[in-house]
């Protein structure tokens, strides 16, 4: 008989904290670093500081219909080209052009981990079953990169050998997803999502030894399942590992011990999860890896206590930093309800545009210039019924990304006209697009 293990998979907390971002703004303690602070000074001069990189909160998404909208012309931008290396690892990541992220799926969490009923949770957050049909529509928009996140620990059991296994229905599952993508000869980043409490993957000295186990028998799973898949297929080991629940979750105090702790830790597990993944060989032996950096954020992979882990012999080049950055915060993620948030953006005004310029400039100086590849797996503005000022800010962002050499994924939850935190731009019930200009803006400059 398997045993299976008491899975505590949503923890009121946890769901509230891994993306909270409420009253983050105004709290800033002494001695934090916040991720990226805005600046004044030069275009591309001045040295990013840090600000709450929390990513959009699982968003519940509605019903209703979304209100056609009107067209929005895409602002004319143009930015020097930064000298790119020209190595394997820069052409690949400039083939991935620009993505999308099929948020809200198969990464939300349910409670428990009954096998009986834990396959609805692709749909527990009132998003529908993906389809091919949606993926094509998606490709067909321009698309060259999809990200799937997926939750794991609902679909788990600690078998008869004292293992994490998978649930196979829910590994097929996935599987049938990545085909989708990988059918439309597009990129497809996979990774573990929404895993990170203490009884699964935790950064910090005590929960170390089985956040390494929980990483290793997870990602040895989903490797062997997927080792004869083309380079196209990218593995990235965690989201956003961060100590939940503390006031370090979206601060990072360089000065702090449980961060110093917390940032060496997680050191170790990205290192576990690309030993695991090699390990497997087939294609998996020379295939694209991610790994993030503390909570995801910029600054957390600019730290330089963050050390990319060490490849296999013959391998260069092949893991990529992964960087979120709903950037600026107070335009991109702040409620509108929140005070000091902003709802327009001036590609020609500093105010508007320095936390990005800093930012982005930061991960060309210290990655990109070395050819090492960086990608940022979320990015994107919230609607705050500010279409034109949402495609204003898309446009500069991909822009200047694509200048430094930097591919951007949007990330869409598929929320539509609510309170909430609304990211979505295909509408999947009704396969409409609902938001095409900020599509448009993508499109125009991630070439």
């Amino acid at each position: 008989m398997k045993k299976k293990i008491a899975i505590f998979a949503i923890f009121t907390a946890l769901l509230i904290s891994f993306c909270a971002c409420s009253g983050k703004e105004n709290t800033i303690e002494p001695g934090f670093i916040p991720t990226a602070t805005p600046t004044t000074g030069a275009q591309n001069t001045a040295t990013p500081t840090v600000k709450p990189t929390s990513t959009p909160r699982p968003t519940n998404t509605p019903t209703n219909t979304p209100t056609p909208i009107p067209t929005i012309e895409v602002p004319t931008i143009n930015f020097t080209k930064q000298t790119i290396p020209d190595n394997e690892a820069m052409r690949f990541l400039a083939d991935m052009k620009i993505g999308w992220n099929l948020g809200n799926t198969l990464e939300a969490t349910i409670t428990g981990n009954d096998p009986s009923n834990h396959m609805y949770a692709e749909t527990a957050w009132n998003n529908i079953k993906t389809t091919k049909e949606l993926i094509d529509l998606v490709k067909g928009e321009g698309f060259n990169t999809i990200r799937v996140p997926v939750s794991w620990h609902n679909h788990v059991f600690v078998n008869d050998e004292g293992n994490y296994e998978i649930y196979k229905e829910w590994l097929d599952r996935v599987q049938e997803v990545v085909d989708y993508v990988i059918d439309d000869d597009m990129y497809c980043v996979l990774n573990i999502h929404h895993d990170d409490a203490k009884e699964f993957v935790y950064p910090d000295s005590e929960h170390l030894e089985n956040s390494q186990k929980y990483v290793h028998d997870v990602w040895l799973q989903i490797a062997n399942r997927f080792k004869d898949y083309d380079n196209k297929l990218i593995m990235e080991s965690l989201n956003e590992p961060r100590l939940v629940g503390t006031q370090f979750e979206w601060y990072i105090n360089t000065s702090n011990s449980d961060v110093k702790d917390a940032i060496e830790c997680l050191n170790k597990i990205n290192q576990t999860f690309v030993d695991t993944v090699r390990a497997t060989g087939g294609n998996n032996a020379t295939r694209y890896l991610s790994v993030p950096g503390y909570d995801a954020s910029a600054q957390g992979a600019l730290l330089k206590s963050f050390k990319i882990p060490e490849d296999t012999e013959g391998n260069v080049n092949k893991i990529i930093v992964s960087v979120h950055a709903y950037t600026p915060y107070s335009f991109a993620l702040q409620s509108p309800k929140d005070s000091g948030s902003k709802s327009n953006f001036v590609i020609n005004q500093k105010t508007s545009t320095s936390e990005i310029d800093n930012f982005m400039k930061q991960l060309y100086d210290t990655y990109i210039s070395k050819g090492i590849p960086v990608y940022i797996g979320e990015f994107g503005a919230r609607d705050k019924d500010n279409y034109k000022p949402r495609v204003n800010f898309t446009a500069y962002y991909v822009a200047l990304a694509r200048s430094y050499g930097l591919t951007c994924c949007w990330w869409d939850n598929n929320a539509f006209n609510s309170s909430g935190e609304c990211f979505g731009l295909f509408e999947r019930r009704t396969k409409k697009i609902i938001f095409p200009d900020i599509i448009k803006a993508m499109m125009t400059y991630c070439e």
